[in-house]
């Protein structure tokens, strides 16, 4: 699944840096300092470089007309700090050393890094396609908003120099903007409105399908004992670059060779597949759902092959005629057979699977698909709309979504695989790479959305997520604002209250809320159970620059939903207190309020009746006498609308501590 799957992905980083540049070289500035950049206002921005050794260095700038002196060290560094005033523009730098490197259009205002995977990623136009996508990168006039991208790269160890797409920042136009962050974008169009269209300058550096420990450095991973291992691994690979990639490849070349041996895959005996005829007795075959992942089902935390057969009985029509097969997208590879045949296979989780049965394979009754699926990491299995997996010929189809039989051919677990890679999802190489390179870039603060690539583990992210942060201003030695996204509705809608990894991830999220200076925009009413990229990307950005505006900037408004505070046992009844309730606490549209869910000591969980009272909400429930515990919007996608005034919801909570 785009948003979640860790797949192993190798960059060339020789190319990337300009941290080893030789003592002889030239005046060069990183790729952030450029036209059209953006500085922080009223602070010491720092600006750095590489020269000759030991050579004297001016920057002056045109808006105090002050000269700044600096001398670099043996290795040809330097850097300084200059000082900036109230947001404006446009003004000049100019570096001197031997030789001179003007900066034109720059602008003071205020600077954002925005991160995450790929729901910060998600462009405009290009593969996003927000909602009305067309008129809003064609209204993208913003010359006071500007664009940086950081181009995506790893890196086993921290590396101090970046290249960015286009290699500078980018005036913000319909030109510029649409294959950009739409979240980020919408933060800066709300912010600058806000704050009367001062500049505002956006850093963007995101990957998708990451999890959070990619983008934290490994000196505070240390403090987390689940990777020590991986850790200590570290430390056996060469730093030298040639040596590196010889070593990686000679890891990942062993590795091969053992998944590539049939003999490992239960489906196969003397390396012919037994698991694809017709006859095969699947009796002893478990069942899961198609399309949805198997870490979402039976399989939590698989990755290797597990095999799928689906039985479908074809009427004496279509006999002997081609068929048309869509299995939709598969994370990550797979072999399709029909009737014991193989008709197609296709690499990467982010293709369409589409066959043609030739007529001679097509029999009257008893048909039999059978899918070899092999998942290398993250999410595995069939994804996305149901629609997509089906059998057709002509005006005829045949759905093939729900129910099919599945076995497992080997786990991953069973092979010993690379401890280090080089890959995107691996601890701190994002960080490295296109985090370290940003340090000490002076910034206001940052925006995240992320949090997809670790539902599975909810309770590490209770800790992995605040260390996160505390580490990112560490390396800024700075506290900055920190705001994030709590992750959207998405999958199918319960009946029952039942156990969700997506509302233990939000509530992982929200204690995150706990270090100063945070923020979470919460967004559980605005997602799609379809799709884990929600297309109203515009309402995200203004509910992240609302809690900028008041939380920084001042503003006297109203900038979170509801967020629950205590809770009274009345008899039967439960009573809820919230703050942040605004203007007063109601349902959406004057529904009737949903998505509670009460228990008793026996920890079983049912839908409550809700009241609002004196912005209080009081439940009951026939079927639990003595309630003990309240779960709110609790599941992967809640029926719940609960909202202030100010229509912003309220942030799923439960009471109680339980295990799932």
């Amino acid at each position: 699944m785009k948003s979640s799957s860790c797949k192993i992905i190798f960059v060339s980083i020789l190319s990337f840096f300009i941290g080893s540049l030789p003592i002889s070289a030239k005046l060069i500035m990183p790729v952030l300092f450029s036209d059209n950049m953006v500085l922080q206002q009223k602070t010491e921005a720092p600006i750095w470089g590489q020269c000759k050794s030991m050579q004297k260095v001016k920057v002056k700038t045109s808006w105090d007309n002050k000269t700044y002196e600096t001398i670099s060290d043996r290795t040809g560094n330097w850097k300084l700090k200059v000082q900036t005033p109230l947001a404006g523009g446009p003004y000049t730098i100019t570096v001197s050393a031997e030789k001179t490197i003007r900066l034109n259009d720059v602008m003071i205002g205020e600077v954002w890094l925005c991160s995450g995977q790929s729901n910060m990623e998600m462009p405009l136009a290009g593969w996003g396609k927000i909602s009305n996508f067309e008129n809003e990168v064609a209204s993208a006039d913003y010359p006071n908003i500007r664009l940086f991208q950081v181009e995506k790269a790893t890196a086993l160890q921290p590396v101090s120099g970046l290249r960015a797409m286009g290699g500078s920042w980018l005036v913000c136009s319909p030109k510029s903007i649409s294959e950009f962050s739409a979240t980020a974008y919408f933060f800066a169009k709300n912010l600058s409105k806000k704050l009367k269209g001062i500049p505002i300058g956006l850093i963007h550096t995101s990957w998708g399908g990451t999890p959070v420990e990619a983008w934290t450095s490994s000196q505070s991973l240390m403090l987390l004992p689940d990777f020590n291992d991986y850790l200590r691994a570290l430390k056996e690979v060469p730093i030298d670059s040639i040596e590196q990639k010889k070593y990686l490849d000679n890891q990942l070349e062993a590795w091969k060779v053992q998944i590539q041996n049939k003999d490992m895959d239960r489906g196969y005996k003397n390396g012919i597949a037994k698991w694809i005829q017709t006859d095969y007795d699947d009796e002893g075959w478990k069942t899961m759902n198609v399309p949805q992942s198997w870490e979402e089902q039976m399989l939590k935390n698989f990755d290797g092959v597990v095999w799928l057969r689906k039985t479908i009985d074809l009427p004496e029509s279509l006999k002997g005629k081609d068929l048309n097969l869509n299995l939709g997208t598969i994370d990550d590879n797979e072999i399709t057979f029909f009737n014991g045949q193989q008709i197609g296979t296709t690499d990467g989780w982010d293709h369409n699977r589409a066959y043609t049965v030739p007529g001679n394979l097509v029999k009257v009754g008893k048909n039999v698909i059978t899918v070899r699926v092999f998942d290398s990491g993250g999410s595995g299995g069939f994804y996305g709309d149901p629609q997509k997996v089906f059998l057709a010929s002509g005006e005829k189809t045949f759905n093939l979504s729900g129910s099919w039989k599945y076995s497992i051919g080997f786990n991953l677990k069973e092979i010993t695989a690379p401890i280090i890679t080089q890959n995107q999802s691996q601890p701190s190489q994002l960080f490295n790479a296109m985090i370290n390179p940003l340090v000490p870039y002076a910034i206001r603060g940052a925006i995240w959305y992320q949090g997809e690539a670790n539902v599975d583990r909810a309770k590490q992210y209770k800790l992995l997520f605040p260390l996160m942060i505390y580490d990112w201003r560490k390396q800024w030695n700075d506290d900055f604002p920190f705001y994030f996204v709590q992750l959207a509705n998405y999958l199918k809608s319960d009946d029952k209250p039942q156990p969700s990894p997506w509302a233990e991830l939000r509530e992982a999220q929200q204690n995150a809320l706990s270090l100063d200076n945070t923020g979470m925009a919460v967004t559980i009413d605005i997602g799609n159970p379809d799709d884990i990229h929600p297309k109203n990307k515009q309402e995200v950005g203004r509910r992240l620059a609302l809690l900028a505006t008041v939380g920084i900037y001042g503003q006297q408004e109203v900038s979170s939903g509801p967020r629950y505070e205590s809770y009274k046992i009345h008899g039967s009844k439960i009573i809820l207190t919230f703050s942040s309730v605004g203007g007063g606490l109601k349902s959406r549209n004057g529904e009737k309020i949903s998505g509670f869910a009460v228990a008793g000591v026996d920890k079983k969980f049912y839908w409550a009746n809700a009241e609002i009272q004196d912005n209080k909400v009081i439940l009951s429930c026939p079927e639990v006498e003595f309630p003990i515990s309240v779960r709110y919007g609790w599941s992967n996608n809640p029926a719940c609308n609960l909202y202030n005034a100010e229509n912003l919801p309220a942030a799923p909570f439960r009471t109680d501590d339980w295990d799932e």
